[in-house]
This record gives C-alpha cells, sequence and structure tokens, in this order.
C-alpha cells in the first residue's frame, strides 16, 4: 500500500534533489473560467518534468545488488530522463528504450545524462516490450515508469508542496497516461484532506485510463492516437489502477486541438513552454463544472523540441483567426496588387506573405492569382477583412495557410 509513511520517506529522500516547485497564480485563467486558478510548475523541475520524482526514489529503494545489474525502462522521455539523473547520481549504468517517435530533445537530454538510449517501436507499449526483452536478455534491473507503488510514492508528493502553498485547495487537475502520476497525487491528497477533490485529464485519443474505469478493471486500447506523446499509453498500470478508482473523483477528456489553444495562452500569458501532456490540465480548465473554488493545474513537464513549438505556434495562431491566407483573381495589368494591399491596410492587416501567380490562366481579365497570408485580430477581424476585399469587388476566398513561415 502507498500509506503516508511512505509518502513521508519519498518527501525525505526527495529534499535537495528536486525544485520545490512554487505555486503561480494564474490571473487569466482565473478571468476565464471564473475559479481561482494555480498553476503548479513541473515543467520548471530539475530535468523538465515530475518523473524525476519517483525514478529517484524508486531507485533509493534498490539494493546494492540491483543497482550493481544496471537500469533499464521504458519511456516516450520524461521518466527516461528521470532515471537517467538518478543513475548518474548513483553511479549506476541506465539504457532507456524510447519510441521513435520521441522528441529529438528528449533524446539528447537523456543521452546527456549518460544514458544509454535505444529508439524502438511507435508506442510506449513498443518500447516496454522491448525494455522487458532486454531484462531477459541481459538480467538488467527494470525501472517502471508508472506501475510500480515506489514510482507513484515518488511522484505523488507534488500534493505535500501543493498543500503547503494552498492548504485550502479544493480542486486538483491531473494528467493521466500509465497512471503513476494521478495514482501518486491523489493518494497523498486525500490523506491529507479527503475532501479535496482530484480530476485526471486524458487526451480523447489515448483515453485508456477512462476505458479501465468504465471497464471496472484493466483493458488495453487497440491504438492511441494524440499530439500529447507523453500521455500516449494504451495500457495504464494495474498495479496502481485500485489507488485510481478509490482516489480519482471523475476524469475529463481534452481534444488535441485543445492543446493547441492551451499552448499559445500558456506561452502568451505565462510565457512558459509546457509539453502537449502537461497543457492537459490546463485545457480541463474549461470543463469544469464550478466556481469560485481554488484549483491547481499540475503541468507535468516542458520538454518540447523546437520544431514543435513552431507548429503548435502556427497552429495556434491559425485556429483563433489571427493568421489567415485568402485567394484572389486579379486582372493582369497594373496597379492591382497595390490596390489590394491598401485594402488590407486600411483594414488594419498586416501581410506576412504574398504569393502571385501570372501563369494560372490565359484570360487577362482574371489571370493573376494573389494569395496573401496575414495577421488579424481574430475570427472576427478576419471576416471583416474578406467582407472589405469583396465590396471592393474582389471574389476573395479564405485557402490552406499552410506554412507562413517558409
Amino acid at each position: 500500500m502507498m500509506t503516508l509513511e511512505d509518502f513521508k520517506a519519498a518527501r525525505s529522500v526527495l529534499a535537495g534533489v528536486i525544485n520545490n516547485t512554487e505555486l503561480v497564480y494564474s490571473a487569466a485563467f482565473s478571468k476565464a473560467t471564473g475559479n481561482n486558478v494555480y498553476i503548479k510548475p513541473e515543467n520548471m523541475q530539475v530535468t523538465g518534468a515530475y518523473k524525476i520524482r519517483g525514478a529517484y526514489y524508486k531507485i533509493s529503494t534498490l539494493t546494492e545488488e540491483e543497482k550493481s545489474k544496471g537500469l533499464v525502462t521504458a519511456s516516450a522521455g520524461n521518466h527516461a530522463q528521470g532515471v537517467a539523473y538518478a543513475a548518474q547520481a548513483a553511479g549506476v549504468e541506465a539504457t532507456i528504450v524510447m519510441p521513435t517517435t520521441t522528441p529529438l530533445v528528449k533524446v539528447n537530454n537523456t543521452k546527456d545524462l549518460g544514458a544509454r538510449v535505444v529508439l524502438h517501436g511507435e508506442t510506449f507499449d513498443d518500447a516496454a516490450d522491448k525494455a522487458a526483452e532486454l531484462v531477459r536478455e541481459q538480467g538488467l534491473t527494470y525501472i517502471p515508469p508508472f506501475n510500480d507503488l515506489a514510482v507513484a510514492t515518488g511522484q505523488g508528493t507534488i500534493a505535500y508542496e501543493i498543500f503547503q502553498s494552498l492548504p485550502d485547495v479544493d480542486v486538483i487537475l491531473v494528467p493521466i497516461g500509465g497512471g503513476g502520476l494521478a495514482a501518486g497525487v491523489s493518494t497523498l491528497a486525500k490523506l491529507l484532506n479527503p475532501g479535496v477533490k482530484v480530476i485526471g485529464v486524458e487526451p480523447v485519443g489515448a483515453a485508456s485510463m477512462k476505458a479501465c474505469l468504465e471497464a471496472g478493471h484493466i483493458v488495453s486500447l487497440d491504438r492511441v492516437e494524440t499530439i500529447a506523446d507523453g500521455v500516449a499509453v494504451k495500457t495504464p498500470g494495474e498495479l496502481i489502477f485500485p489507488y485510481i478508482q478509490q482516489n480519482i473523483d471523475e476524469i475529463i477528456t481534452i481534444d488535441d486541438t485543445e492543446l493547441v489553444d492551451a499552448f499559445l495562452d500558456m506561452m502568451e500569458k505565462h510565457k512558459m513552454i509546457v509539453e502537449n501532456a502537461g497543457l492537459l490540465p490546463m485545457a480541463a480548465l474549461s470543463h469544469l463544472d464550478c466556481k469560485g473554488k481554488n484549483v491547481v493545474s499540475v503541468l507535468s513537464g516542458g520538454n518540447m523540441d523546437v520544431i514543435t513549438v513552431a507548429s503548435l505556434v502556427q497552429h495556434g495562431l491559425i485556429n483563433r483567426g489571427r493568421v489567415f491566407t485568402f485567394s484572389v483573381q486579379l486582372p493582369d495589368r497594373p496597379g492591382e496588387l497595390l490596390r489590394v494591399a491598401k485594402i488590407v491596410s486600411k483594414e488594419n492587416g498586416n501581410i506576412i506573405k504574398l504569393e502571385h501567380n501570372q501563369f494560372v490562366n490565359i484570360n487577362r481579365q482574371s489571370g493573376v492569382e494573389l494569395r496573401v497570408t496575414l495577421e488579424a485580430f481574430g475570427h472576427s477581424h478576419k471576416r471583416s477583412i474578406l467582407e472589405a476585399m469583396r465590396k471592393a469587388g474582389y471574389d476573395a476566398r479564405e485557402a490552406n495557410t499552410g506554412d507562413f513561415y517558409d
């Protein structure tokens, strides 16, 4: 069992190792949701994610014989860095099996911490199968990423810090992948205050824990499809499942498009880079059916490669109508391009890119295709620009924005 004494032991072991990530009050999200919203920024943790808590504590419980065999684990990235960090601190060799789809920043960070990285399969479950194979073949000691009570206990120490900063917390939102974080946080939270509500958050395309709770036992999804790679788990942990059943009050599922919006909000409102899995609790804020409550969203990590960051910014701006493209057919005569530019300028649009194709057809009266990509203030502003174009006699149509960074 995970007991209060176990959590106290974990907190003692982790003292001086991890960052005590102080809660950040979010005026913007509080205003938007009608609750008092606080952020638990585990993206600012030592390895960029909460996973170091469980990995470090688990390794501290191993015998010298277990450590001398060498360690192995499977991870989509954050647990990998936690194990690598803890293994390096303990002077132990570590092998990390990661899906081939793992962001490069997580792979490189893991290697930089001294671990050997093996890329295998497309999902976490594929990587876990390979790690189990290495245990059988090489006798390595396996460090589970979530299906382990010691690991979950280490993750659960987050709840101590939440209550220390906000004793009257009403709701805690926590992302769920395999379930270790949710099991640890919810169990300790209920031990500290049985009245606190703990809500798990999963992506729609990888809602494996919700499926298990509905079935009443562990089930496996046929496939997972989500941009939240850190929680893309087909089969949650059976050892921690009873704690989820007992202590998680509700599960909210989030569409990937909501994560894109949440990413943009976190960058603009709080200047934070948070990976998609860590954004789940932020996206879930708008799904809460309460008002005036003290709500804490646990941001599980921030390890994201620059290419993904750029893509999310682009898609977020497009989703909100702040960047869009329109196409229009122009007569092939001098001054038409200038006329279009003046209309856009008068409507306070900011042109990012122009594509001017004179060879779209042989009709000189409508022989030029112009594609204009521009910044706007939102969907209503976008519509007003398109309407101004039509009033000026142009059949302007919104087009696929594409990659406006090209």
